[in-house]
């Protein structure tokens, strides 16, 4: 019998300790980092190579053989290599260094877990995933992806933004809407008529670097066939698809002592790294060094706020609410009239951008309020004796401008997304997503947002990771503190 029973009790996130505060307001005095300067993340490293097969990629499969540094986890990654040759299918690939140019990629700190306290995700690999083959994405508190129509570039942030939802707990139906569409081009279905798709993404934080991979089964069902978790080469987490008749994939992960491993079935519609915390109980050393990687991997993963403003949807007065920024941007005018009342700097800050981005003079940004309460609408300041413009009448442009600019000057606290609330947000950091960063904004637009980005960026403020059309691409490239990384198509 080959499932062991792990205790329930009580969860154990020792090396994820609390630690300083954050604010959501941008004001010096109450910076993020503390003061200190920010600094950029490390490289991740790569362990040697594991058993992997292919996900019906295009690719046939292949094995080699994984040097743990743990009798146990070897144990553990043999049983789900046996497992994968039942189904035909197995874990991740390990991906490799192949890949686009990557300039401006950001050096290794020289002491990692004292400059580098808040888990972010360092790298991201494609090693199968729409028309990137063994593609790997170094990224930096500031990547911009650049290239051609058709070069990928959506299709990475879609990658990154599929793990962050299913790190949430979502299932794959709800990270990947459109499972088809990520299936690598001209790819071949194996015996059993099956296609996929495979990625993955390396965390840093105070675990040390952590390697998350993921292979998807897209046809002709869509499930998870094959995720590991790994640290330094030694695996914490494997699974494999054993019976392709269960909805459900064998899963082993390290436990040490005399029990050595714990294997135990999981759902193949959800990732099982976000699940092991309700799982183990770390009682074990082994257990501990579980418990810490797939929390510092879940705690970065979920830190992310994909936004794409639609001035179409921007225009109309809204109701008032909670005041937290939609991805969509549609509630800016409320969000607006929070920032106003509770932090006065960031409103400010964003006032003074709004006189670089939109057309005339603005001295402000306010509110308006019907008497008897009702739909709230945001108006541009014009100064004394000019009537104030309301954001109904401004230019698409403006509109993306200004919500983007809010957004870079805001915090989790202000964005409608759901952090993991067992850390303080000082320890987290907050990943912008936003694909078509640039679009319908005038170079002068461009360049007081890229000013903005570096300055939050630098400051630890948020990292983002944003696609760009060439003409960003090219003021961007020689700006200290942008990584680039250029497509093909």
């Amino acid at each position: 019998m080959d499932v062991t029973s792990d205790a329930t009790a009580g969860r154990t996130a020792a090396a994820l300790a609390l630690a300083d505060t954050r604010t959501d307001c941008p004001d010096e005095a109450g910076r993020p980092d503390g003061g200190r300067p920010a600094t950029a993340p490390p490289t991740p490293r790569t362990p040697p190579d594991a058993p992997t097969t292919s996900v019906a990629s295009g690719a046939p499969a292949t094995s080699a053989t994984s040097a743990t540094s743990a009798a146990s986890a070897a144990s553990s990654a043999s049983a789900t290599s046996a497992a994968s040759s039942a189904s035909g299918v197995a874990d991740p690939v390990e991906p490799s260094q192949a890949g686009p140019r990557v300039c401006g990629s950001p050096a290794e700190p020289a002491q990692r877990q004292s400059r580098q306290p808040r888990p972010v995700v360092t790298e991201l690999r494609l090693s199968a995933f729409g028309p990137h083959r063994s593609a790997v994405f170094p990224l930096g508190p500031l990547t911009l992806f650049a290239g051609p129509s058709g070069s990928g570039k959506s299709q990475a942030l879609a990658a990154y933004e599929a793990l962050a939802v299913l790190a949430s707990g979502a299932t794959l139906e709800e990270a990947f809407p459109d499972p088809r569409a990520r299936i690598p081009d001209r790819a071949v279905p194996d015996a059993q008529r099956r296609r996929g798709f495979r990625l993955g993404c390396t965390v840093d934080g105070p675990a040390g670097p952590v390697r998350l991979d993921l292979a998807v089964q897209a046809e002709p069902t869509l499930r998870i066939v094959g995720e590991r978790l790994s640290q330094d080469g030694q695996i914490l987490l494997a699974t494999a698809l054993r019976d392709p008749g269960r909805r459900s994939v064998q899963a082993a992960w390290l436990t040490g002592g005399a029990i050595g491993v714990t294997r135990a079935p999981l759902p193949d519609d959800r990732l099982g790294t976000a699940l092991l915390p309700l799982r183990v109980a770390g009682s074990t050393a082994g257990q501990r060094k579980v418990l810490a990687a797939a929390e510092q991997v879940v705690v970065a993963l979920r830190a992310v706020f994909p936004c794409d403003p639609r001035p179409d949807r921007m225009r109309a007065a809204v109701p008032p609410g909670e005041g937290r920024l939609l991805g969509d941007c549609t509630n800016l005018a409320d969000v607006l009239r929070r920032t106003r009342s509770e932090c006065g700097t960031r409103h400010a800050m964003l006032a003074q951008a709004a006189r670089t981005g939109c057309a005339g003079p603005v001295e402000g940004l306010g509110v308006r309020t019907p008497a008897g309460g009702g739909p709230v609408a945001a108006v541009l300041d014009r100064g004394p004796g000019r009537p104030a413009t309301e954001l109904a009448r401004l230019g698409a442009g403006e509109l993306r401008f200004l919500a983007l600019a809010l957004v870079l000057l805001t915090g989790p606290g202000v964005l409608a997304m759901d952090p993991a609330a067992e850390l303080l947000s000082a320890r987290q950091a907050l990943t912008v997503l936003a694909d078509g960063f640039d679009r319908g904004l005038d170079p002068r637009q461009n360049a007081e947002l890229l000013r903005l980005a570096l300055l939050s960026c630098g400051r630890g403020h948020i990292r983002l990771v944003a696609a760009v059309g060439e003409a960003t691409a090219a003021a961007a490239r020689d700006l200290p503190g942008v990584a680039m990384v250029d497509l093909k198509a």
